[in-house]
């Protein structure tokens, strides 16, 4: 339908840009940014990442994303484009990629992103890293460790690919506002994220 609000998702690796966009690309849109970490999440949310069940974690992940919906979806229904930064496929390639073979089949009536996979040179998303200010956890680590797997699932995925490489927060906002948004909402409902229990299929084990 073409006055639908828009809803757009940032994915992408660590050091991507999604933090730094995602706040940019609601403004710019006049959208809603809608955090699926909801706050009330948060203390449950530090005390699951110090500890090291993978599976308890996605399911953790999971709740707090299908409580995000909630206001995902009444701001769309009001008529208020939305931005979330990430959305059901970090959660499901990620913790793919740590080694949960949990079969999902999410809800077929979720909101569909528009979806932009953030991507750049490996050598500045380290150096992006390296700059970064915030701490580090062992889910941080392992991202880091299984990024390769973490790529592979992301591809599973219908995304509109935005290379991030020497580009600054607002230029890469300007090249996500360039996307033919119309074309990929299009692309994007074409297979529902999670519909199957097979949409991704089992990634290998980091030795």
């Amino acid at each position: 339908m073409p006055d639908a609000p828009l809803f757009e998702s940032l994915e992408g690796l660590r050091g991507t840009g999604k933090s730094t966009v995602a706040p940019l690309l609601a403004a710019s849109r006049r959208a809603r940014l809608v955090p699926t970490m909801p706050p009330f999440y948060e203390p449950l949310r530090r005390e699951m990442d110090v500890r090291a069940n993978a599976e308890a974690r996605m399911c953790f992940y999971l709740s707090a994303l299908l409580t995000a919906v909630d206001e995902i979806r009444s701001n769309l229904i009001a008529g208020n484009p939305v931005v979330v930064e990430s959305y059901f496929a970090r959660c499901l390639a990620n913790h793919r990629a740590f080694g949960v073979d949990l079969d999902v089949t999410l809800p077929s009536d979720l909101p569909q992103p528009v979806t932009y996979l953030l991507v750049c040179t490996e050598d500045e998303r380290r150096r992006r890293l390296a700059h970064r200010d915030k701490p580090v956890s062992r889910w941080d680590v392992l991202a880091e460790n299984a990024a390769d797997r973490i790529t592979h699932a992301y591809a599973q995925f219908p995304t509109n690919h935005v290379d991030t490489t020497g580009l600054g927060p607002d230029e890469v906002c300007r090249a996500i506002l360039a996307t033919d948004t119309q074309g990929a909402h299009h692309r994007a409902d074409a297979e529902p994220l999670g519909t199957h229990p097979h949409v991704l299929s089992p990634v290998p084990r980091g030795r």
